[in-house]
């Protein structure tokens, strides 16, 4: 199985461009190739993790020339579509808990949602699992996975003295994860880019909640 770094090197190689490789769990929109600027812009599904060296230089023989037939890619697709729906289906299986004993991530999500997205945001959100001491520690109080579309939030933060508006920040900062694109600076790729950061200052709360954070000494 190909590592998303390790196949977006590849594909930069191999075509001699500058390439953006995100990996989705879309089925509708398998694989998309985009070119802005000089930078090429590489959406894939999960599955293209699995194929093998043919179909990839294939893609990067058209990313290179933006021309030519692709039927091995076209078969790779056909031959996986199961995979795809046995991947969705476990998808749907995922444990999923957003009631808390204070706190309800589906209604904070829904709210945030329609308030900064538009309701764009298709993620799938749920508290983690219970022993989150060390992630805490680590400072990993929220995470996105773009393979599942799910956003995590850190049971730790699931008490009567964490403020609501601090929770919500949480939420919004992973939301933005899903719907912002990493960028490329001088060759190296950046999760939080100027443009997220902006973004994640449009936060009403932003300053209280991250002056609330600086105070925390996270212990359980």
């Amino acid at each position: 199985m190909n590592s998303k770094d390790t196949l977006e090197d590849y594909l930069e190689k191999m075509s001699g461009k500058s390439v953006s490789l995100t990996i989705t769990d879309n089925s509708t929109s398998l694989l998309s190739i985009r070119t802005k600027s000089n930078l090429v812009s590489v959406r894939m599904h999960w599955m293209f993790l699995n194929a093998d060296d043919e179909v990839i230089r294939e893609m990067a023989s058209f990313i290179k020339t933006r021309k030519g037939r692709t039927p091995l890619i076209r078969k790779f697709i056909r031959e996986n579509q199961i995979s795809i729906k046995k991947r969705e289906q476990n998808s749907r299986q995922l444990s999923i808990r957003t009631q808390g004993r204070f706190h309800n991530l589906r209604e904070i999500f829904d709210d945030l949602n329609n308030e900064y997205f538009g309701g764009r945001i298709t993620a799938s959100i749920s508290w983690g699992k219970e022993n989150a001491r060390r992630a805490v520690r680590n400072r990993t109080l929220g995470s996105y996975c773009g393979h599942t579309d799910t956003i995590r939030i850190n049971p730790v933060l699931d008490r009567k003295n964490v403020p609501c508006y601090f929770i919500r920040y949480v939420v919004y900062h992973e939301m933005l994860h899903s719907d912002v694109e990493e960028e490329r600076k001088n060759g190296r790729r950046s999760v939080h880019s100027s443009k997220f950061r902006k973004l994640e200052r449009l936060f009403k709360d932003y300053g209280k909640a991250v002056l609330w954070e600086k105070r925390q000494a996270w212990k359980s």
